[in-house]
């Protein structure tokens, strides 16, 4: 204990040395006196007397500290700028102060301090007034008092003497009542503190004339009367401390009465004093007078002793927290910075902690006002651990105003928190049963957007914000929207292509017009960002086949300059692509096949038909024409396309359905017809160019079965003129078509064409016929066949044709054989 007491006497003499203030006491040799001060300050206790805190002794000094103060002299100096009228106010309200605390050392004590004057009163930081200056404080009946041997010894002690001292010396004081000197002390002292620049009052100074009201200077009207008194040179008339004490603390009307009470400063103490005993009629009185006199306290008092007690009111209950945090706040205003974080900050922070709902409603309402003096480590351990409670609070008025105070303190919270806790929190809230808070959640989402990680932007906002989207509430889901659009800097491009803006486009359908609206702003608002991003790409990327000649390759449809601007037109040009390039057409030529022509009045005649144009329109039959480049077909390919078109036979359309030809399965078919021999072009042939059909007829001698065949239909065989203007136009079948073949029907620009009109104007000489085989029998047909019987009839038959193209390019190659020779 003596190390620890030894320790703390150091650290106070430290304290002392580099504070700089200013002890209340005038330290010398006479030990007794000091001793008698120490042994004073020790045992007196109240809270108008200077507080005692320690000692600090050596062998030829006695350091006392006390709370921190400043003499009188000083503020009454540094308060001169004041408004009068405050000015006035806080003199009042300090004398009251002093008068207590007399009357207690005179009453309750049976002392008399003896050394009342201006360098014995201190101000401590909220502007109060406490007594001090105990040298020479004792009892006068006690015969062995300090007072009558060292009173004497103080500096300017017969200043502040009253009368029977200065004629018959201290001991005189034996004789009036205790109180008379501490009264007429009193006196001086309050003339001094209004009428600092005056001198003392001509009643100081024998033969002690009563005071004149032109000597009352600066003093209040409704104090002079009082003043009067206390300078009575009468001991036994004059008014005591405690008589002053009681004539202004009453509430009558009458002539210098009421003086303290009515002083704003004095009900304001006695208010905050009990304040937690106080009536809930007393507390609002008192609370709606610091509202409205909130800018006319004088700062210290509002920083030192209002504010301590309303914090202290909130801490440990009895007042209503809705009334009293703003008014700590709008007290707050006129704080020091420096004095800010411990006045202010230090109280509001320990009543998040608190479990009172009215209390964090209060905090959350005023958080605006307080939150840009909070320090990051402050908000992340102590007012984040009992904010994130308000999230999952049963009240809603709680979630909401919790999500709302988020946002002012997101600059404060670390990146943990806002990148895990806060974001699991909200995902929560926006199931929340409450419209307003999920609508209020995706806001702060959207306003938190920008300070989130890299990869919580990616994986969080987009699906947040679609939630918001598929929201009931209306204004849910606008904010979804706006919060796409307020996070779009958040996005990368791919997401925006990919995601952003198939999310948003939805809303342009929506029910409300208000989110219609807010959703094309949106859409335009991502695809002007997408159209400045692709303006910066290269037109292609460029690969190993094509390299950099890709767009010299490319349609115009689907160049820069080939761009459309309407539904018609993306049709149009999309045709045009499809059809325009010679490779592709290239491409169809090789798949095609050659199929039958019907006959035309009985005369059969092969036309190459593409299988891939017999799927597509038959409005665009003309474009899908792929032979219209190419050259006529050979007799030889001619004679097959007419043995293939016997073996269908009149059961053709059953065949169809029944048989479909593999044709990946003859390998050896299309060269023959791609290098069979040329053959003499006939008129008729090169005619029918003309018209775009791209079609070659080849016209022969009508053999018996052919006219035959011809005979047995339904036409008439007579080869007049006439009949032959009413034949039929041709029609092709479509190989590979499953769906019924239609007649094309004729242009009125061409007329057309049949075997008879072909034989008018250029006879043709018939090719050599082929080789009569027993192929030549009609086929069977498939209809009834079970599946494997339809099987193996297909097997027949392309074995049969793979011998007859075995047979053709023989005879081809001995032709050529021929030829040299």
């Amino acid at each position: 204990m003596d190390y620890l007491r030894s320790f703390g006497s150091a650290a106070v003499s430290t304290l002392v040395q580099k504070s700089g203030l200013n002890l209340p006491f005038s330290l010398g040799c006479q030990s007794l006196l000091l001793r008698d001060i120490l042994d004073l300050l020790r045992t007196i206790r109240h809270p108008d007397v200077l507080r005692f805190i320690d000692v600090v002794e050596s062998d030829s000094t006695i350091c006392i500290m006390t709370e921190r103060v400043r003499p009188l002299p000083l503020a009454l100096f540094q308060s001169s700028s004041s408004v009068p009228r405050e000015r006035e106010d806080w003199l009042i309200w300090g004398l009251h102060r002093i008068s207590v605390a007399l009357a207690f050392l005179n009453d309750s004590a049976s002392s008399t301090h003896g050394n009342v004057r201006p360098n014995a009163v201190f101000i401590t930081p909220s502007g109060e007034w406490k007594l001090g200056g105990f040298e020479v404080l004792s009892s006068p009946k006690d015969d062995l008092s300090v007072i009558y041997t060292m009173g004497g010894l103080m500096p300017d002690a017969m200043a502040y003497a009253p009368p029977e001292v200065k004629k018959e010396g201290w001991s005189a004081l034996k004789d009036v009542p205790v109180p008379a000197a501490d009264g007429y002390a009193l006196g001086l002292l309050l003339h001094a503190v209004f009428n600092p620049t005056h001198p003392p009052p001509p009643t100081a100074q024998p033969p002690h004339p009563p005071p004149q009201v032109s000597s009352r200077g600066a003093i209040p009207s409704s104090v002079f009367p009082c003043f009067k008194k206390l300078l009575n040179p009468n001991p036994k008339l004059r008014m005591s401390p405690k008589i002053l004490l009681d004539i202004g603390m009453a509430e009558s009307d009458g002539e210098g009465h009421g003086f303290f009470v009515n002083n704003r400063l004095v009900k304001v103490c006695a208010g905050l004093d009990g304040f937690t005993l106080s009536s809930e009629s007393d507390k609002a009185s008192l609370l709606r007078t610091l509202k409205e006199s909130a800018s006319s306290f004088p700062p210290e008092f509002v920083s030192y002793r209002i504010l301590p007690c309303l914090a202290s009111a909130l801490e440990f209950g009895g007042a209503s927290a809705a009334t009293i945090v703003p008014l700590v706040l709008q007290f707050g205003k006129n704080v020091a910075p420096d004095d800010y974080g411990s006045i202010i900050i230090a109280p509001l922070v320990k009543l998040f902690a608190s479990t009172d709902r009215g209390t964090r409603i209060a905090l959350l309402d005023n958080l605006s006002d307080f939150a840009e003096k909070l320090d990051k480590k402050t908000v992340v351990d102590k007012i984040w651990p009992n904010l994130q409670t308000g999230f999952t609070d049963t009240v809603a008025v709680i979630r909401e105003a919790t999500v709302r105070a988020i946002i002012l303190l997101s600059p404060k919270l670390s990146d943990r928190i806002l990148n895990n806790e806060l974001l699991r929190h909200l995902a929560r809230l926006q199931s929340d049963p409450e419209a307003s808070i999920r609508t209020n959640t995706c806001i702060l989402i959207g306003r938190l957007g920008p300070s989130l990680g890299y990869n919580t932007k990616r994986k969080v906002l987009v699906p947040a914000f679609s939630m918001a989207l598929k929201d009931s509430f209306v204004h849910a889901r606008v904010a979804g929207v706006m919060a796409f659009m307020a996070t779009a800097e958040c996005f990368e491009m791919d997401d925006v292509a990919g995601k952003v803006v198939s999310a948003v486009v939805g809303a342009t359908l929506d029910k409300e017009k208000l989110v219609r609206d807010q959703a094309f702003k949106a859409v335009e608002l991502f695809v002007k960002r997408l159209e400045a991003h692709a303006a910066t790409m290269p037109e292609t990327a460029g690969t190993e086949d094509g390299g950099d000649d890709l767009p010299a390759r490319l349609p115009g449809a689907y160049t820069q300059a080939g761009l459309v601007n309407s539904a018609t037109g993306a049709a149009a040009a999309l045709t045009g692509w499809a059809l325009a390039p010679a490779d592709m057409q290239t491409t169809i030529a090789s798949a095609s096949t050659l199929t039958p022509n019907p006959n035309i009045n009985g005369c059969g005649s092969p036309l190459p038909v593409s299988s891939a144009s017999s799927s597509a329109n038959p409005s665009r039959s003309k474009g899908l024409q792929l032979g219209g480049n190419q050259a006529p077909a050979s007799t030889l390919a001619a004679q097959l396309a007419e043995e293939v078109a016997n073996e269908a036979g009149p059961g053709s359309s059953r065949l169809w359905n029944d048989d479909l030809i593999d044709i990946h399965a003859d390998e050896g078919d299309w060269s023959a017809f791609e290098s069979a021999p040329p053959t003499v072009e006939s008129k008729v042939a090169s005619s029918t160019d003309g018209l775009g059909f791209g079609l070659s007829l080849r016209a022969s001698s009508p053999s018996p079965d052919e006219w035959g065949a011809m005979a047995s239909s339904s036409r008439p065989t007579s080869r007049s003129p006439d009949s032959w203007r009413t034949s039929h136009p041709p029609q092709i079948t479509h190989t590979l078509a499953p769906q019924p073949r239609r007649p094309i029907v004729p242009s009125a620009l061409a007329p057309a064409f049949s075997p008879a009109s072909s034989a008018r104007s250029t006879p043709l000489s018939s090719p050599r016929p082929l080789p009569s085989t027993a192929d030549n029998t009609p086929p069977t047909s498939m209809a009834g066949m079970s599946k494997e019987e339809k099987a193996a009839e297909m097997a027949r038959r392309k074995e049969e044709r793979r011998l007859r193209i075995e047979k053709l390019k023989e005879q081809k190659k001995n032709a050529a054989a021929a030829g040299k020779v």
